[in-house]
């Protein structure tokens, strides 16, 4: 499946990419405005719920945009970004390989704010990433790809994961 896509052994470890278990015991943390479903596993569900509502106790709205992601899914998109050109490396800047995406974990959530663009960069400019960085650690989730990150994935200021 790797080979297909163009990601190889040495890409893999080059990047220090680790490999991860498809989580197979999910619950339902939301549903989105658009119908989507997002699942997440029971305890980062429990986390995530605790943390969303003390953030709107303090007046910090948190959306959930993105959560557990297939491996058949990783690829889907993998594909979709060749398909329209893109190149595997700069793919890979942005995007996990299949098999090595934190979103697999069902740990990993993508957050927003009603007022900021999705997967912007500049969520780091708002209350809710202020707020996140703040509190995050006290219910369990880290920011896994800061600036300058060990994966060498760009910097993605909205991507949390909970590592309890």
């Amino acid at each position: 499946m790797l080979d297909a896509l163009g990601i190889n052994a040495e890409i893999l470890e080059r990047r220090g990419f680790v490999a991860v278990s498809e989580a197979t015991a999910l619950v339902l943390a939301e549903v989105g405005e658009d119908g989507r479903e997002y699942l997440l596993t029971p305890a980062t569900n429990q986390a995530w719920q605790a943390m969303k509502n003390a953030a709107a106790a303090d007046g910090i709205a948190l959306l959930m945009i993105s959560a557990f992601r297939s491996i058949t899914r990783q690829v889907e998109i993998i594909q979709t970004k060749l398909a329209a050109g893109q190149k595997i490396h700069d793919i890979l800047q942005v995007c996990a390989p299949p098999g090595y995406s934190e979103h697999h974990t069902g740990r990993a959530i993508d957050i927003a704010t009603p007022e900021d663009p999705e997967l912007e960069i500049s969520f780091d400019t708002t209350a809710a990433f202020r707020w996140l960085q703040q509190h995050a650690h006290a219910f369990g989730f880290e920011m896994s790809y800061p600036p300058e990150n060990h994966s060498g994935y760009q910097y993605e200021p909205w991507h949390w994961c909970f590592q309890r």
